[in-house]
């Protein structure tokens, strides 16, 4: 977590910076000259203006949503970003939004704690071949054929299921394809250009969207997404072969937090989550996309290691390490509890709602640490700290995050 800080951070140094999965139900936030912002569906290289920031055919296209970004950051100062969006790439229709939160009603109390932007309906369309491309909306005869035959079964799940009644087309397509040709311009075969942009020697930074524990084969289910945000799946939902990546960047707080339902072994309630809550975060640990309060634990080694494995780390970048300087000592889970038995394997999700943290405690450093920029200049103890993560996730630190503001990293050599 901390993904939009360290995207920002390595778009730097990037041409291309590209979402391959997901849509608008994610929010990354970043710090910089301009203020404070959180993404949604936009990639995080669009404060730097060398970099080309490409929505790959893999991405939920929210219309809408990518409009209310762009105009935002307009408002706020922030120069024309360069845009390239795949004209493979399917949309999001108000239809999947409004099936989401029917959905979510429908299930109450056993909800997944979807963000309600239409996604997990959006993808079920894209599996079962009824979703529509962007590029369809520019035959508006075509599209209103396809979007009719796809709201045959929905409107009698509408009426019948969720008593909502018709679902009706002409509210809501013509708007659509005005949108659709309002981003006509920059769109173009991405793929053919993440492929030239390889072959050119050019730098392609490729921006996972949740963390490896929402993803929907491997993560817990059913409190997952809906599609891999796995660097494995990068390869398919940006169209580069898998032998194109070279570093997979791992991003891990310092501490867990989780927006949305389902098992949290390390979870904290109380007056420590809230104070832990307070401090997390820029201005506090809230979900960038939905506003609620984050549920927040300490750091969990059996989850992070699982996690990097999923994804085939190279290294990882620690976020947040600054918000535990509050505290004169710091737990830390190594290994879960199970039935009686100790584990370190990360179990399904059935057996995970049963298992208890073992914990053990790592002195604090107790002072500020957000000015130091140099890994020789951190507090022993935070030293010590960092490399206890190293040891129990087996991958090595390169990046340690202190801030929430640009600046505030440490590079480890």
């Amino acid at each position: 977590e901390g993904k939009g800080k360290i995207v920002d951070c390595l778009a730097a140094s990037s041409d291309y910076v590209v979402r391959f999965q997901g849509g608008g139900n994610a929010g990354h936030t970043i710090v910089n000259d301009y203020g404070k912002f959180a993404l949604h569906l936009l990639p995080s290289g669009v404060f730097h203006r060398h970099v080309v920031n490409v929505i790959g055919p893999g991405v939920a296209l929210d219309l809408a949503t990518l409009r209310a970004e762009l105009e935002e950051l307009t408002t706020r100062g922030v120069p024309p970003p360069e845009i390239r969006i795949s004209n493979r790439a399917q949309v999001v229709m108000p239809y999947h939004r409004a099936f989401d939160v029917f959905e979510e009603e429908r299930l109450g109390e056993t909800s997944f704690g979807s963000t309600r932007a239409g996604i997990a309906p959006f993808y079920a369309d894209k599996s079962l071949k009824t979703g529509l491309r962007v590029t369809d909306l520019f035959d508006r005869a075509q599209a209103e054929r396809q979007v009719e035959q796809a709201l045959v079964p929905k409107e009698i799940l509408s009426d019948r299921l969720y008593g909502k009644g018709d679902i009706k087309s002409g509210a809501f397509l013509p708007e659509l394809v005005s949108l659709a040709g309002r981003f006509r311009d920059r769109m173009c075969d991405t793929v053919g250009l993440l492929h030239r942009a390889l072959e050119n020697g050019q730098s392609i930074l490729l921006e996972g969207q949740l963390g490896a524990l929402r993803d929907p084969d491997n993560g817990i289910h059913p409190f997952s997404t809906s599609s891999s945000p796995l660097a494995g799946f990068a390869t398919v939902g940006a169209g580069i072969p898998p032998g194109a990546i070279e570093k997979i960047v791992a991003v891990v707080k310092a501490y867990s937090t989780c927006v949305g339902a389902g098992p949290f072994v390390t979870e904290l309630a109380g007056s420590d989550a809230r104070l832990l809550r307070a401090k997390g975060g820029s201005g506090g640990e809230y979900g960038a996309t939905t506003g609620r309060p984050r549920r927040v634990g300490w750091f969990d080694g059996v989850a992070t290691k699982y996690g990097c494995r999923l994804q085939g780390a190279t290294e990882v970048a620690l976020t947040n390490l600054d918000v535990l300087g509050y505290m004169s000592t710091i737990p830390i889970c190594v290994a879960y509890r199970l039935d009686g038995a100790v584990t370190k394997d990360f179990p399904l999700t059935g057996d995970l709602k049963r298992a208890e943290p073992v914990l053990e405690s790592l002195p604090g450093w107790g002072t500020d640490i957000s000015g130091v920029r140099r890994l020789e200049d951190l507090p022993n103890e935070a030293k010590a700290y960092v490399a206890r993560v190293e040891a129990i996730i087996e991958k090595p630190v390169r990046l340690i995050s202190v801030g929430p503001e640009r600046e505030a990293i440490i590079r480890v050599a």
